[in-house]
Parts: C-alpha cells; structure tokens; sequence
C-alpha cells in the first residue's frame, strides 16, 4: 500500500524521487518524505504530513535538497497516526542506518523490547523505526556489511516487508529487502532505480528485475545485483516491460477513471485476443493441460474486492456451462477456516496487482495442501503469477485509479474464456455452442464502445444522486454479482452508502430500511428471472423508493414498471456482466465529480491491499 522509489546515478536524485512517487499515488497515503545523501555524504531528511504537494512545495520541487542517491516515500497509516513523526524515512539516531518500508512487522513489540534494553529509543509509533534500528544493531554488533546486517534482521522479522536502506558507510549505494510486499528494481544508462510499481520508474527504464522472497538487491555504480539469505549472490535475467509510458498519463480526460472507463473495450479486445486463436480459445500457455481439466472436481475461487465479485459471476458461469461445483471465498478468511480440499480441487486466485497479501497468502496455504493453483493477475512477474502452478494474464494495462474498471472486466473477460473451454474439454457443450460463445465475446469490445457513446445520459441521472444518502442494489443470479460490484463502485468513490442485496432476500429485513425517495436500482438481463425481480422492485416502489433498472434491449415492458431506464446491448446471459457493470461504473463517477470528490484518490482506500 505504501509508496517507495530509490534512485542512485548522476542526477539530482530529489526531482526524480518525487516524480516516482506521484506516479504512486494511486495506492493510498497519508504522509510522505525523502532522504537524500549530499555531497558531504551526509544524508538529509524531509518529511510532510498529507499530499505529495506539500512536500514538493517544502523542497521546491526536490531542489533545495541536492544528493544523486536517495530514497523516498509515501505513508499509509499502519501503527502510528499520520504525522511528520511518523512519516519516513527513519533512521537511527547518529544516522548511520535510513530506511523507507511496505508492510507490517508482526514482531515489532517484542523486538523494540529487545533494542530498548540494548539501548535504542524510538521517536516514533511506527513498526518501521523497530527495523532500522535492529538493522543498525546487527551491523553494529557484528561489525559486517550492510549484506550481513539486513540478512540478520530478515531472520529476526515476522510479517511482511519491503525494505529500502541507505548506510552512512557506504555513501553511493542502496539495499533492498523483501518479503511478501512488492518491489521491482531498474537500470538504465549507468543509473539504478527502484520502486514498489512499474509506473514509478517506467518514464527511466523498461529493463526492471523482479526481487523475490527473502532476497536482498544492491544498487551501486549503475548495476544490480542480489543476494540470498545466506549472502551468496543470486543471478536473475531482466524483463523488459511492455507498457506504454503514455498509458499510465490521463490524456485529456479529466480523471484516470473515465479513462480508464473509455480504456476497456481495447482492454478487453486485446485480453481476448491472447486467448482466442484461430477461433478456439488456446490455454497452452497456462500449462493446464487437458487432463488436468478433466480431472477437476471442484473449484474454489479466492480473492478481495472487486476481484471477489469477479469470482460470484464466474460461479454461475462455470457451473452452468462445465458442470463444475465452483465456491467462492474471501481471501483474508480462507486460510483462517481449514478449508476442505484435495488433489482434485483448482484454487483459482484473482488479483488485478499480484501482490494482494490476503490472496497471497491464501495461495501459499492451498500449495501447502497440495493443491493445484492458477492465478489470473494483470501483472507479469508479480509474486503471485510466480508462485501459481498456472497462469492466466489480462491485458488490462496499467491501471491507477484507485477504483478498479478495465482490470475487473479483462478478469470478467478471460474467467468467461477458462468457462466456456473446461465446458468444451468436459464435453458438457457441443462444438456449435462453444463456437456460438466464442463469437458472442469477440463482439463485447464494440457494444461496450455503444454504451460509452449514451454517457451523456447516465451523468444527467448521477447529478440528481448527489444528495442521497443510501443506495440499494438489487438481483438475482449473475445480476446479483453484478450488483455487488455496482455498489461498491458507488460507496468507495462516492461515500454514499450502498448494499447490494440477492433481491429475493429483501422481504427477509431489508425491506424495512426502504422509505420514501430512496434509490432502489435493480438489475435485470437474466430472462427466466426477470418477472421476480421486476416484483420484488415494485415491493420497494410502494413503500416510497425511487426505482432505476438497468436490463438488455427487448426488455421494454421494464420502463412501465421503474422510474429510470438504462438499456444496454444485449448479449449471452452469460456474459450480461460484462455490459451491464459500465452503466454503473459511470453511474459511481459522475456521482463523485457531481460532490466534488477525489475521484481517483478516495479517502482511506489504496490501490494494492498489500498487507494483512
């Protein structure tokens, strides 16, 4: 969740550290700083409470601090309120050890008891503080490089961490660390970056290395180089990345949102093509073979969030086309409940970052059973997509806004893909019907681009919502997934309360808080549902609410029924998702535009979820 960028060559390294960082904005801060060694090698500190903004008005711009090697930061509050004190980098009080860190160190307690009775005071509430002074004890007491120091420290460290740590010894180089939070590291023109996310250092260099657990990265006089545990150094090939520098740029819209909004038929047209080949959908690159598939029995999909929701719809779908028994689970609550599986279950991970520490770990448990795991992840190299059996990629593209669009329908678009292929192999669809699907999707990018040219009028609607103060969604099947999407859309960017409710549950309680003028949107595409739903809606409009109802061309009996109607392109029931999330996602921001909201950067949210 935190921010971090190092940077270590011949220019100013100030200017460059708070570029990084504004490109990371998008994961969610508090407070940020810098620390930057000067030409006396002296390392100087700044640090700043709330926005980046302020922090570049306190350094001018990182001019007024000057030093070619430096690290820096940007704070989400874990132990400790958001203050300058807290802020980092940290360091030990003669400076001989400053570190910026991602994570949450489990043990801090116990090992600041520790450093308090070898002598060490802390200014700070921050778990971080506890491991750069452990690091600085290490070094001291032993006498040994900053290698030696941090390889004790990692030992002596529960919880998860990425690390970066200037010494005052060693005045043109920078250490990193790693375990379970992300961290990539960059080299270009005698020059070395580092930094938690690729579009932090993406505008310097498209050659990065991928750290891996429990590993430790030099940077020094351009080049990088890593270690293990035991110091020995460890060899690794670069990755070249692919992104386009100007992705990750707003070109013209007012907000990475919209868009990013405006971004997904492409994104979706592009992850389908990495799939489909020659009209047939091709996993060969997963290494799922065949038999693997036929030998599933049953499939637990594991994630947070938006990726969560994903995994709702892609139960129904997998169940009705391959027959298999699919459940879906919280990731922070899988691994906590001994779950029931086997040699024929597939724990299907989804996460847009790869980097969810939950959806880590909970992958981590199901490999220690035994069970096979296949990750879909929008970031290649990142720690999940490494340590799944199988791998299937969107092509999402970089995406920033804090509220996920394009990421949650390319992981729509390819379970949709892993579906109608494990019902093809199972021989639970006949070859007609898989073609007939495959062709359905190939047309989703172009009745996606249809309902972003009618935008006009969901924003008309969404200026009328800005007073509202509670929000129900309401359907049954795959539009009650939907709804559940569609809400959080609403309440993470808009503040506005919003539940998404199985519309068959509502007289079950939820009727109750339903009063006059309240918004009541349901969704409808699926046929042999329709009627109940449409029911269950005008159980709300009599007790007062205002109802809006999202549904497919041909549903027009809809419009004497509910207040508000937004069509959209019909399609497969199947697939109906993917189409009737955009009118929402529009819906959640032009209602935050409307309030005057932080649209990309809502208040107490980060991007990547990246500790426990």
């Amino acid at each position: 969740m935190c921010g971090i960028v190092g940077f270590n060559g011949k220019r100013q390294a100030a200017p460059i550290l708070l570029e990084g960082l504004s490109k990371l904005e998008y994961r969610g801060y508090d407070s940020a700083g810098l620390a930057v060694r000067n030409g006396d090698g002296k390392i100087e500190i700044v640090k700043e409470k709330g926005r980046l903004k302020r922090l570049a008005r306190k350094t001018n711009g990182g001019n007024a601090i000057v030093g070619c090697c430096g690290i820096g930061h940007t704070r989400w509050a874990t132990h400790g309120e958001p203050s300058e004190e807290n802020a980092h980098p940290h360091c030990t009080d003669d400076r001989n050890v400053v570190a910026v860190h991602n994570g949450i160190i489990e043990n801090y307690q116990e090992l600041k008891l520790k450093l308090e009775r070898k002598g060490y005071q802390f200014y700070s509430e921050t778990d971080t503080e506890v491991a750069v002074k452990l690091i600085d004890y290490y070094y001291k007491k032993y006498l040994g490089t900053p290698i030696d120091a941090i390889n004790h420290a990692m030992v002596r460290i529960r919880g998860s961490y990425a690390l970066a740590v200037m010494f005052k010894d060693y005045p043109d180089e920078i250490y990193v660390s790693r375990k379970d939070s992300p961290m990539i590291l960059g080299a270009a023109d005698g020059e070395c970056f580092l930094a938690s996310d690729v579009p932090a250092i993406l505008k310097y260099t498209r050659t990065v290395y991928y750290i891996g657990n429990l590993e430790i990265g030099r940077l020094y006089d351009g080049q990088v180089t890593f270690y293990n545990l035991d110091g020995d150094q460890v060899e690794k090939e670069p990755v070249e990345i692919k992104w386009d520098a100007e992705a990750a740029e707003k070109a013209g819209f007012e907000h990475f949102m919209i868009k990013e909004i405006h971004e997904q038929p492409k994104a979706i047209r592009d992850t389908l093509n990495s799939v489909i080949k020659e009209d047939r959908i091709d996993l060969s690159a997963t290494n799922l073979t065949d038999e693997d598939i036929r030998n599933i029995r049953q499939i637990v999909i594991v994630a947070c969030g938006s990726a969560y929701h994903v995994g709702m719809t892609v139960q129904y779908v997998m169940e009705d086309l391959a027959k298999i028994p699919v459940r879906v689970e919280v990731a922070s609550e899988f691994r906590y409940r001994n779950p029931m599986l086997d040699e024929h279950t597939l724990v299907i991970v989804i996460s847009q970052s790869g980097e969810t520490a939950d959806s880590l770990a909970a992958l981590r448990e199901a490999k220690e059973r035994g069970v096979k795991t296949l990750a879909i992840v929008n970031v290649v190299g990142s720690s999940i997509a490494r340590e799944a059996d199988y791998v299937l990629y969107t092509l999402a593209g970089p995406e920033i806004a804090v509220a996920t669009t394009k990421a949650y329908l390319t992981q729509l678009a390819v379970s949709y893909c892993l579906s109608i292929q494990f019902a093809m192999i199972r021989e639970t669809i006949d070859e007609t019907t898989y073609q007939n699907y495959i062709q359905e999707l190939l047309t989703l990018p172009d009745k996606i681009e249809r309902i972003l040219e009618d935008k006009e009028r969901i924003q008309w609607f969404a200026s009328k919502q800005i007073g509202a103060r509670d929000v129900f969604f309401v359907g049954r099947g795959i539009d009650y997934a939907t709804c559940m999407e569609g809400s959080l859309k609403l309440k993470e960017i808009s503040y506005i309360h919003s539940e998404a409710y199985a519309a068959g549950e509502l007289k079950h309680g939820t009727i109750s808080l339903v009063e006059n003028g309240i918004l009541v949107i349901g969704v409808l595409t699926q046929s042999r549902l329709f009627e109940k739903t449409i029911s269950n809606l005008l159980e709300c409009k009599s007790r007062g609410a205002y109802l809006m109802g999202i549904t497919s061309y041909g549903y027009y009996t809809i419009e004497d029924n509910v207040d508000f109607t937004l069509y959209v392109p019909k399609t497969d029931e199947h697939f109906s998702t993917i189409l009737t999330i955009v009118p929402l996602q529009l819906l959640g921001y032009y209602v935050s535009v409307a309030k005057g909201l932080d649209v990309d950067k809502p208040r107490n949210l980060a991007k990547s979820v990246t500790v426990e």
